[in-house]
């Protein structure tokens, strides 16, 4: 599997690839399930690498670590997956 970082880096650098709509679901420790956003709303802290930051509908700034990703859509498809039982 690809590391979640390297697929992020594609994203970003890769003009044909990246210009398709991605969400990104990440589990949200408070509800306790998997939360998808769209992946315009996250930005890795330029601090701490392995952290997201999520600009959420209050326009409030939260931080989460990288792990908490569990899935990538592009244009409505799966094309990323944790497996289950690693961080």
């Amino acid at each position: 599997m690809t590391p979640l970082h390297e697929l992020l880096n594609r994203i970003r650098w890769d003009a044909e690839f990246g210009a398709a709509d991605f969400v990104v679901g990440y589990y949200d420790r408070v509800a306790r399930d998997i939360v998808r956003v769209d992946l315009r709303a996250l930005s890795i802290d330029p601090d701490n690498p392995s952290l997201l930051d999520l600009v959420d509908e209050d326009d409030v700034v939260r931080s989460m670590p990288m792990h908490r990703v569990r899935e990538v859509f592009r244009d409505g498809e799966l094309i990323w997956k944790r497996e289950p039982g690693r961080t």
